[in-house]
């Protein structure tokens, strides 16, 4: 929701003026309100949010909570997980997944902005509509996952799926039509955004009983580590060949995030655990 809002604001809180003054003032006062509201969300979270639930919500957790705590190594969790292969294909994949994410992000505005001049706000517009249907994806799996606990043949296919809006945006970003681009980009924000979860929960059933948050948190670092490789490199791309041949370079590496996790072996050691 934060992401959708950072879309949809700054295009109207800073608007595309000649006067730096004036440009400088509308930012100031989007950097500030934004301090601000990150200020209020950090004491909400310092005063309302608990280290963790007065009962553990499954038996998978109540046999983690049993464990001594003076068990648990952050290092020794660490190294076990860079020894699961399957959470390292996981790992790459997601990062891979992410990456494209965070880069197509970063350079919406520039790619909206090079075929159609002076639609600013219909960038943020874009941007917003991508998480919004994202937003909406990963409700839908997130009930998908809790029925059926089909977690690798939902992530495969929605990273198919992510694949293929890649591609339908690639192609009709061009086109002329901004109606045409919404639609794309709300079909992969979709897939795109909603398999950002589904990354979570299935690195937490290859990875039980080690902590979700150290998983999360080698997911984060894989998916920061591609999003920068891959923002600088589109951005190079476009400014030598163009938008297409930048969005081309992002649907190759989602074709080989799809092939590797086909290759992640189902090993869902939480669901056995809650047997």
């Amino acid at each position: 929701l934060g992401i959708a809002v950072g879309f949809l604001v700054p295009p109207v809180l800073v608007p595309n003026v000649e006067d730096v003054e004036k440009l400088a003032y509308h930012i100031s006062i989007m950097f500030f309100a934004t301090a601000g509201v990150a200020t209020a969300l950090f004491i909400l979270v310092v005063v309302v949010f608990k280290e963790k639930p007065p009962y553990p919500p499954s038996r998978a957790q109540a046999l983690i909570r049993s464990r001594p705590t003076e068990e648990y190594s952050y290092v020794q969790s660490i190294l076990c997980l860079l020894r699961n292969g399957n959470f390292l294909l996981l790992m790459v994949t997601y990062g891979l997944n992410t990456g494209c994410f965070y880069a197509l992000s970063t350079l919406l505005n520039r790619m909206v902005i090079h075929h159609y001049p002076g639609e600013e706000v219909n960038a943020g517009r874009i941007g917003l509509t991508i998480i919004l249907s994202g937003m909406v994806g990963a409700l839908i799996s997130g009930i998908w996952l809790d029925r059926t606990k089909t977690y690798k043949q939902t992530t495969l296919v929605v990273y198919i799926m992510s694949l293929v809006g890649m591609i339908a945006y690639t192609f009709t970003l061009s086109l002329g039509h901004l109606w045409v681009v919404f639609v794309t980009a709300g079909m992969l924000g979709f897939f795109m955004t909603g398999y950002l979860p589904l990354g979570f929960e299935f690195a937490a059933e290859l990875t039980y009983p080690e902590s979700e948050g150290t998983s999360s948190g080698l997911l984060n670092v894989s998916a920061q580590i591609f999003g920068i490789a891959f923002t600088i490199s589109q951005g190079q791309i476009m400014d030598c060949f163009g938008t297409k041949a930048g969005n081309l370079f992002l649907c190759s590496f989602l074709f080989l995030g799809t092939v590797m996790t086909a290759f992640v072996k189902a090993d869902l050691r939480r669901q056995q655990a809650n047997l």
